[in-house]
């Protein structure tokens, strides 16, 4: 069995990037003290930034390894575990990206992923940045992650990628808003069962800008039930997953092998 504790943060406008690292490495400084080691944490997407921030994404942009992966890839090796340092705006060249960061648990980078599906409904997102071009499956000591980022979820062909090219459990940081609740539910579960896959995702909850984000951070098993699910404000939502289930789903009930297209 592995240990999974996704960071359900709660933002707000009165907060500054600063205060939010300063609130995550307390959440990790817990975790740490409790003597409750967890195999696998993660955070949110945009969590330091806040998603709905498009007039601060290029200000406070940094490259792969800038302030993001200085400051928690020490809380990795500390807890020894693998952890989703969610997302944040990459800058690369003249390009800037929503990438997510993958740490080992020596401190190193296991991974990183740029949004491939950028969000354009009353969103600046796919305006000011590039959208990635990469399926990414990072091998950990407990099984295959596949990383992916909140509107990613509204493409099942993203998924049946990272399915094909081994991925196990599925990891979703997202900035989902509350008034899309009822999709947030469906497309979790649905990706999950569709692969035959865990999938654990860790979304926002607060409010910026007006806008309410969902909360619900769930992680759902490969028979797409949701095992565990936090509510609307913060939280940090633990669950056991047993990465025997993956494989032994896949064979006892052979659904994948049935494709034609």
């Amino acid at each position: 069995m592995i240990k999974v504790a996704a960071v359900q943060l709660a933002l707000c406008d009165q907060e500054t990037r600063a205060d939010r690292f300063l609130r995550v490495e307390q959440r990790l400084e817990d975790f740490y003290r409790s003597g409750i080691m967890p195999d696998l944490v993660m955070l949110p997407e945009m969590w330091a930034t806040g998603f709905i921030n498009f007039h601060r994404y290029t200000a406070e942009s940094e490259p792969l390894q800038g302030e993001t992966f200085t400051r928690l890839a020490p809380w990795a090796e500390k807890l020894g575990c693998y952890f989703l340092a969610g997302s944040f705006v990459e800058r690369d060249g003249q390009d800037y990206f929503n990438t997510s960061l993958l740490l080992g648990p020596d401190g190193s980078l296991a991974g990183s992923y740029r949004k491939v599906h950028l969000f354009g409904y009353q969103s600046r997102e796919s305006e000011i940045l590039t959208p990635g071009s990469e399926i990414v499956v990072v091998p950990a000591s407990f099984g295959k992650i596949g990383l992916s980022t909140c509107y990613d979820l509204r493409f099942p062909e993203l998924y049946r990628k990272l399915m094909e090219a081994g991925a196990e459990i599925l990891l979703v940081p997202a900035a989902w808003p509350m008034a899309r609740l009822e999709h947030w539910v469906l497309f979790n579960r649905a990706r999950a069962l569709e692969n035959l896959c865990y999938l654990v995702s860790c979304n926002c909850s607060g409010s910026l800008g007006g806008a309410v984000l969902a909360g619900n951070s769930m992680a759902v098993n490969p028979w797409g039930e949701v095992v565990a699910r936090s509510g609307e404000s913060e939280a940090i939502l633990t669950v056991e997953l047993d990465p025997a289930k993956v494989p032994e789903t896949r064979r006892r009930f052979p659904v994948l092998e049935d494709r034609r297209i």
